[in-house]
């Protein structure tokens, strides 16, 4: 028990270093595996890359605040089919980043309507939003620019989807690292803890909730472009399928939202899940999925970290209890 106990005790000191560690070599082999790997496994890191950033970008806003925001589906769309339109037209780069700005544009207006509701009339809002915004493109995309058939897309290098994909989830990772670091992370902190005492404390809670859920949609809308061409065809019902709302809920909630690294972990195991049963078990696909999300809502409502993290005190405690006793032992027999 003693060697258990030194053992513990030095990855404790050490979690830190061990962490960064971890990571590095992480990054460094999703930046080199295009090197060696096939295009199948190239493609599978790239899809679970797409979902870290639409889970953490979900996290950012709704974990922080309390709201349930079901557009993700909506900002993820746009940036589909922004790429469907100009692909042919402008830069890859000049078109990810328009993607950004109108998924932006829409969530900051959308924002200053609907985030002065709160609880599940919100939530209904931005589901609702999911469907209007899909209708409304599809009418713009059929009738106006006359694309009935929708869109076949260039398709990309998969190393390059890879590169472009591992460089957004790290912006992104970095921006959910820091604004939960910082004083703007407190004022979101006490809005999700009580939002009318946050209102007393002279916080504007309507622009600080407004202006994350427009950065939470840069991301979205940024994932949506890199991705396109991946999909090779897209018309309107592709792009706003409100399946993408509902997936990086439950990567976030399975991973646990306490540390910002929880939907990672949700996006690696369901992104790797999402592939393989879409593959094999499609007519079981959704089914397979909505048991999960019961599940990980009833057993795991802090999450796989939560999980950890308890589990991690318990052991802590048990060590602890193991040296005051041999301590007081020792004393006994001097």
């Amino acid at each position: 028990m003693d060697r258990v106990a030194s053992l513990y005790t030095r990855l404790y000191r050490h979690s830190k270093l061990l962490a960064v560690g971890s990571v590095l070599l992480i990054l460094i082999f999703l930046a080199t595996f295009p090197l060696y790997g096939n295009a199948y496994y190239i493609r599978l890191l790239s899809a679970i890359l797409m979902y870290t950033v639409l889970a953490v970008s979900w996290a950012m806003f709704s974990g922080t605040t309390g709201y349930l925001s079901l557009a993700t589906a909506a900002f993820y769309g746009v940036g589909i089919m922004t790429m469907a339109l100009l692909q042919k037209t402008l830069p890859f780069p000049v078109v990810i980043v328009i993607g950004c700005l109108l998924s932006s544009a829409l969530a900051f207006l959308i924002g200053l309507v609907t985030l002065r509701l709160k609880g599940i009339y919100f939530a209904i809002f931005t589901f609702g939003l999911v469907m209007f915004i899909g209708q409304a493109a599809h009418y713009i995309d059929s009738h106006i620019l006359g694309n009935i058939h929708g869109h076949n897309l260039r398709p990309m290098d998969p190393g390059m989807v890879l590169y472009w994909m591992l460089g957004l989830a790290v912006v992104t990772l970095l921006t959910i690292y820091f604004i939960r670091r910082s004083r703007y992370g407190l004022a979101l902190l006490s809005i999700g803890g009580n939002e009318e005492a946050a209102e007393h404390m002279g916080i504007n809670t309507t622009m600080t909730k407004v202006i994350l859920f427009t950065i939470s949609a840069v991301f979205m809308g940024a994932a949506g472009a890199i991705w396109a061409p991946v999909m090779i065809y897209v018309d309107n019902p592709i792009a706003f399928n409100v399946f993408n709302s509902f997936m990086p809920i439950l990567m976030a909630i399975f991973g646990g939202m306490g540390q910002f690294y929880g939907p990672v972990i949700g996006a690696a195991v369901f992104g790797y899940l999402d592939r393989t049963l879409r593959v094999g078990l499609l007519g079981y696909f959704m089914v397979i999925f909505g048991i999960i999300l019961v599940v990980v809502i009833l057993f795991l409502p802090n999450g796989i970290t939560g999980l950890l993290i308890t589990l991690r005190d318990k052991l802590g405690g048990v060590i602890a209890k193991s040296q005051k006793g041999g301590e007081a032992e020792q004393h006994a027999n001097t």
